[in-house]
C-alpha cells in the first residue's frame, strides 16, 4: 500500500480537497478480502495515455490525477490523462477504435465497450480480482462489464451517476405538497401548479448524454415501455410507449422554456438561476450550490427524491456509468490493466469516491461503507445507484446496436418530436421504431 503524507501530497500537486479525501479514507478503511492479484508484468518502457470524461466536480480531477501520479511513482510508468467533454468522448472513442491508434485506455460511458468489443482486450482477470476482494460487483456494474451471454469482462465499470429529482422545498410546499408525489398523475398536478406559480420544472429534451437519455428512459420505463424486449427485438412502437408520450404531451407545457435544446449543463444553470425549481440531476448540482455563498440558500432549500416509479417495481433509472476499456492496439496492455487495478484499489479509489461527494457512485459492494455516504444526508439517495435493475437498451442485451441507439438519441428525439408538436405520439413511435430497426439490422 502506498501511503500519502503532506510532503508527498505537495510533490504530487494534490489539492486541499484531495488531501482531505485521502485523510477521510484513511480514517474509515474499506473492508477487503485477502485475494491474490493477477500477475501483470509491466512491459519495459511502458507509457500510457488515457481519455476520460471531464469532471463535474473539481476534486474528481484532482484526486484522479493524484492517483495517476502515485501509480507512476510506484511503477515508473508515465501516465497522461486527458479530460474531454461529455459530448466528445463517444466520438473520440469511435475514432480510436476504428483507426486502431491513439489512447491505450479510455474511460467512456456504459455501453461503449459493447459497441467496440472486437477492438478491446479482456479485463476479466482484473474484474474477477476486484470482485472477490471488494464484496462483489453491483448489478449495473456486472451488466455493463460483461459481454452479453458470457463471463468475459470487456469493460471495467468505474462508477455511475444517477439523476433523481432535485427540487426546491419552498416551492413544492407553496403549491400545497409536502413532497413531490410518487405517481404520474400527482406529479403532473404538482408541475402544473408550479408553472402557475411561476416556479416551473424543467427536464432535458436535447441531445444530452446524461440528462436527455435519463429523462427519456425514465418516461418510457415508468410506463412499462422499452426500446427492446428481453430477446433484443425492437419493441418501442407499443401501447406503453404511446401512453408515455401522451403523458409527455401534458407534462411538457409545464416546463421552463428552452428544454428542447438543453445539454447536460443546462438544467444546472437554470436551477441555480431560480429559473427552474424541479429537475433531475446528479449530486454535482447540489454541491456546486452549497459551496458558493451566493447560491448556498438554494442548496439549503433543495431536496432529492425518486421520480415516480409508475409501473416499475424499482427506480427506473440507468446510472450513467463510467466504463474503462483497454484497446488491442496498445503496446502496453499489462501496464494498462495494472493501472486500472491500481486505481480501483481502496487506497486510491475510496479517496476518489469521497472527493466526488457522491456524484460517482461505486460499482463494488464494499465501497458502500465509504465515509462519503454518511457525509451529508442529502447524498444518501445516490449510494445504491449502481444496484438499479435498468440499463441503456433495457430490456434486451447490451450490444453494439443498443449502444448505437443510445448514442444516436433515438428515444430522446422521439420524445422531443412529441413535445415540440412536430409529431403525434403514434408518428414519433413509428419513426423511433424505424430508426431502431435500421440500427439493429446493421
Amino acid at each position: 500500500m502506498y501511503i500519502i503524507n503532506r510532503r508527498s501530497a505537495l510533490q504530487l500537486g494534490v489539492s486541499a480537497a484531495a488531501l482531505a479525501a485521502f485523510r477521510a479514507s484513511a480514517q474509515a478503511p474499506i473492508a477487503a478480502t485477502d485475494t491474490p492479484a493477477p500477475r501483470l508484468p509491466i512491459e519495459q518502457g511502458a507509457t500510457l495515455r488515457m481519455l476520460r470524461p471531464v469532471r463535474f466536480v473539481q476534486p474528481d480531477e484532482d484526486v484522479f490525477r493524484a492517483n495517476a501520479a502515485r501509480f507512476t511513482q510506484a511503477t515508473g510508468v508515465q501516465v497522461r490523462v486527458d479530460f474531454v467533454g461529455w459530448e466528445d468522448i463517444t466520438q473520440q472513442t469511435a475514432v480510436t477504435a476504428n483507426t486502431g491508434a491513439g489512447p491505450d485506455l479510455i474511460i467512456g460511458f456504459g455501453d461503449a465497450p459493447h459497441i467496440f468489443a472486437e477492438k478491446l482486450i479482456e479485463v476479466s482477470d482484473v474484474a474477477d480480482y476486484l470482485g472477490k476482494r471488494y464484496g462483489g460487483w453491483m448489478a449495473v456494474g456486472e451488466k455493463y462489464g460483461k459481454r452479453h451471454g458470457t463471463n468475459n469482462w470487456i469493460g471495467l465499470p468505474f462508477g455511475g451517476t444517477a439523476g433523481p429529482l432535485v427540487w426546491r422545498k419552498s416551492a413544492v410546499n407553496q403549491v400545497g405538497f409536502e413532497n413531490p408525489p410518487s405517481d404520474h398523475a400527482g406529479f403532473l398536478d404538482l408541475c402544473r401548479k408550479l408553472k402557475a406559480a411561476n416556479k416551473p420544472a424543467g427536464f432535458a429534451l436535447g441531445n444530452a448524454v446524461g440528462d436527455g437519455n435519463g429523462f427519456a428512459n425514465w418516461l418510457l420505463w415508468s410506463h412499462g415501455a422499452s426500446l427492446t424486449d428481453e430477446e433484443g427485438k425492437v419493441s418501442i412502437n407499443k401501447p406503453e410507449t404511446i401512453a408515455a408520450l401522451n403523458y409527455l404531451k401534458e407534462l411538457y407545457p409545464t416546463f421552463v422554456p428552452g428544454t428542447l435544446a438543453w445539454g447536460d449543463i443546462s438544467n444546472n444553470r437554470a436551477y441555480a438561476a431560480n429559473e427552474c425549481w424541479v429537475t433531475s440531476n446528479g449530486v454535482s448540482l447540489y454541491f456546486s450550490l452549497k459551496n458558493d455563498p451566493a447560491t448556498a440558500p438554494i442548496a439549503e432549500d433543495s431536496q432529492h427524491s425518486l421520480l415516480p416509479l409508475g409501473q416499475a417495481a424499482s427506480w427506473p433509472s440507468a446510472p450513467l456509468t463510467l466504463n474503462a476499456m483497454v484497446f488491442k492496439h496498445s503496446r502496453f496492455p499489462n501496464a494498462a490493466k495494472a493501472f486500472l487495478l491500481f486505481m480501483m484499489e481502496r487506497e486510491q479509489y475510496d479517496p476518489w469516491l469521497i472527493a466526488n461527494l457522491g456524484y460517482w457512485a461505486h460499482p463494488l459492494t464494499n465501497y458502500g461503507s465509504s465515509a462519503v455516504w454518511s457525509s451529508d444526508p442529502k447524498v444518501a439517495i445516490f449510494k445504491d445507484s449502481m444496484n438499479n435493475k435498468f440499463w441503456n437498451g433495457y430490456k434486451g442485451p447490451i450490444s453494439e446496436a443498443s449502444g448505437q441507439a443510445n448514442a444516436e438519441y433515438v428515444t430522446v428525439q422521439m420524445c422531443a418530436a412529441v413535445a415540440s408538436g412536430q409529431s403525434t405520439p403514434q408518428e414519433a413511435a413509428r419513426e423511433a421504431e424505424r430508426r431502431a430497426r435500421r440500427i439493429f439490422r446493421r
